[in-house]
């Protein structure tokens, strides 16, 4: 049984398999436990390195879960080691209330998709959000690739387990980057008809 699985089928999920018929499929997965922390990969760090945004979701002290969506450029989640990711939290809308629900619960849940390649991984971990001049070392670790802004809090996750989600349901999605990098080729090469064509009536013109 992998972390993930050990740490998200408690008894009112399983009875839930159980009704929906799938609990024997479960059940071949929850038969040695995993309790130790599962280390990432490197396919799994090349995928978090590789994606401009994810969504994190932490709970408040009523219970009730809080979702937001962090975005920067490619790679400014930093996977610091096999067990550890990190990223510069930066000013938005001053509400603070995922700051607020790490202090008091740190544990959280990540969700990194891959919409052109419909792909998906979702992440349990310990999170950790200090003041930006409280650690010069870890700041400079995560100071490149970032997003932009004002730097409020250097946030880090401890992973404690993930696990890769089917493709199904995925709407194939393309950044502007992504089809900037798709589309270059086609711009070139009718860049080049252009100035053929404009090169094609200036002969025209001149048997007229």
């Amino acid at each position: 049984m992998s972390r993930f699985d050990q740490l998200a089928s408690t008894a009112a999920v399983r009875r839930v398999q159980e009704e929906m018929g799938s609990a024997t499929a479960a059940a071949r997965r929850l038969r040695e436990p995993a309790d130790e922390a599962e280390p990432l990969t490197g396919s799994e760090a090349d995928f978090i390195r590789g994606l401009d945004g994810f969504l994190f979701a932490s709970v408040g002290e009523t219970g009730w879960p809080y979702i937001q969506f962090r975005g920067g450029p490619p790679g400014f989640v930093h996977v610091l080691d096999e067990r550890t990711l990190g990223f510069l939290d930066v000013r938005g809308n001053r509400q603070y209330i995922t700051t607020g629900n790490v202090r008091g619960d740190d544990r959280v849940a990540l969700l990194f998709i891959d919409h052109a390649r419909q792909a998906r991984l979702k992440l349990f971990g310990h999170a950790t959000a200090v003041p930006a001049g409280e650690d010069p070392a870890l700041a400079e670790l995560l100071r490149s690739p970032r997003t932009d802004g004002t730097v409020e809090h250097l946030v880090t996750i401890r992973v404690e387990a993930f696990a890769w989600n089917c493709q199904n349901h995925i709407t194939p999605r393309y950044s502007q980057r992504e089809l900037a990098e798709v589309l270059a080729p086609v711009r070139e090469r009718l860049a080049r008809l252009e100035q053929e064509n404009a090169a094609l009536r200036t002969e025209l013109a001149a048997f007229r």
